[in-house]
């Protein structure tokens, strides 16, 4: 019965995984909308911002504008220090390789397979939380208070 339900789960994993692989194609398809969607975003948080502090077309351009120099700032940054991240996720990586070869040496067969299915079904859990906290925050639906508080 172990035997027949560690099976389902290795082949239920092995084809959720697999699920996950996606085609380059698929990736910048669905990162030119993400990116849409962003831009989008923006201009509706500038309009909002127009609408309630009451900004005349000259200060929404020079929101734009600053908003836009920050931008590209940060994706300088961003590209500056993306070898350093790149080398601290081989270094994770191979930390993470040598771990699982002390666990295999430690455990026996069925237990390392067991604590793997575990580790991975964990993974799952966080990215599944991940997305669900995603789609929940970053968004600005509330109007700015610009009311003046009443002073008696």
């Amino acid at each position: 019965m172990k035997k027949l339900f560690l099976t389902m789960a290795f082949v239920g994993i092995g084809s959720l995984a697999m699920a996950q692989q996606t085609a380059p194609q698929d990736k910048q398809a669905r990162r030119a909308e993400m990116q849409q969607k962003f831009q989008q975003r923006e201009q509706e948080h500038l309009a909002q911002m127009q609408k309630d502090l009451n900004l005349n077309q000259s200060q929404v351009d020079k929101i734009k504008a600053l908003q836009d120099k920050r931008k590209a700032e940060m994706k300088a940054e961003f590209d500056k220090n993306k070898d350093q991240r790149q080398a601290k996720m081989e270094q994770m990586k191979a930390k993470r390789a040598q771990m699982d070869a002390e666990m295999k040496q430690i455990l026996t067969p069925q237990q390392y397979d067991k604590w793997q299915a575990d580790r991975k079904a964990k993974m799952e859990e966080r990215k599944v939380a991940m997305k669900d906290r995603g789609m929940r925050g970053g968004k600005m639906h509330k109007p700015m208070n610009t009311a003046t508080p009443d002073v008696n």
